[in-house]
């Protein structure tokens, strides 16, 4: 059987980017094309709520709404009462998978960590109050992220594009979390990303694009390149995701339908609103 026959799912994806702009609908039929049964849309402030739901409901596609670390400051002090009431009044919609994309980034200078980790901890106080499961993002700054989660005791979710140690990936999923890996991993010098692939339990994983970021190596172009205007090529989207699990199934020694049917029940237990989402 060929890998785009089978049942994939991109667990995040940035489908409204001005990436894909000039031409959203061909990379979402490039996707159907390549067996992408379900794509989760996280949202990153209160500015695109409504264009992630929107898109979710024109492509049938799900959806995650949440304040992205990057862009709490951005967002205003109002923020959190705009998701508040986007919950509240979308609460109904079955395309609503998750809160998300939530989470901590300490790698960006200038940040203030304080408010990331206040409207962190309003945001898990939320899902868990929706009963929904959170996307989660995190750079230098896992070990304060499981602690909020600890605190919060929220439903499980995913930690998306996973780069911690194989410690804090236990203790990720001793919460009940699953850990997200795409692009990076097709790298061969990303060894640490390769052995928890490698290594992890198989219920710990699932597949991601990030789209239109995190370009596998196929399509990754170096600063030099791109100056030199070699930049086409260099978005991601999700019909490279059948690729990418090549990479996690020649890592586990699986086969594209394991890799698929695996990961792909992995999606559907860590966001439970998916399995009716999918045919």
């Amino acid at each position: 059987m060929g890998y785009a026959a089978l049942p994939w799912v991109d667990t995040h994806c940035h489908l409204d980017a001005d990436e894909f702009e000039a031409d959203r609908d061909a990379v979402v039929q490039r996707a159907r094309d390549a067996s992408i049964q379900q794509i989760v849309l996280p949202a990153v402030a209160p500015a695109n709520f409504e264009t992630v739901r929107a898109l979710a409901q024109s492509h049938g596609l799900g959806y995650a709404l949440g304040i992205h670390p990057m862009y709490v400051q951005g967002a205003g002090a109002q923020a959190l009462q705009a998701l508040r009431e986007s919950l509240r009044q979308h609460r109904g919609d079955p395309r609503l998978v998750a809160v998300g994309e939530i989470g901590l980034d300490f790698f960006v200078p200038g940040l203030d960590r304080a408010l990331q980790e206040e409207v962190l901890a309003g945001q898990l106080a939320l899902a868990r109050e929706h009963g929904l499961p959170v996307l989660l993002h995190s750079r230098r700054a896992v070990d304060r992220l499981l602690m909020h989660l600890r605190r919060a005791g929220v439903t499980g979710g995913i930690a998306h594009a996973f780069n911690g140690s194989a410690q804090q990936a236990r203790a990720f999923l001793d919460l009940g979390f699953r850990l997200g890996f795409g692009g990076a991993m097709t790298f061969e010098r990303a060894l640490q990303i390769r052995r928890l692939a490698a290594e992890l339990p198989a219920d710990a994983l699932v597949l991601e694009t990030d789209a239109p970021d995190i370009p596998p190596q196929w399509l990754y172009r170096k600063a030099a390149e791109r100056a030199e205007g070699a930049a086409i090529g260099a978005r991601n989207e999700p019909a490279e995701l059948p690729r990418i699990a090549l990479a996690l199934a020649a890592l586990r020694g699986w086969s594209a339908e394991e890799t698929a049917a695996v990961t792909a029940a992995n999606a559907r237990a860590a966001l439970p609103r998916l399995a009716p989402l999918m045919p």
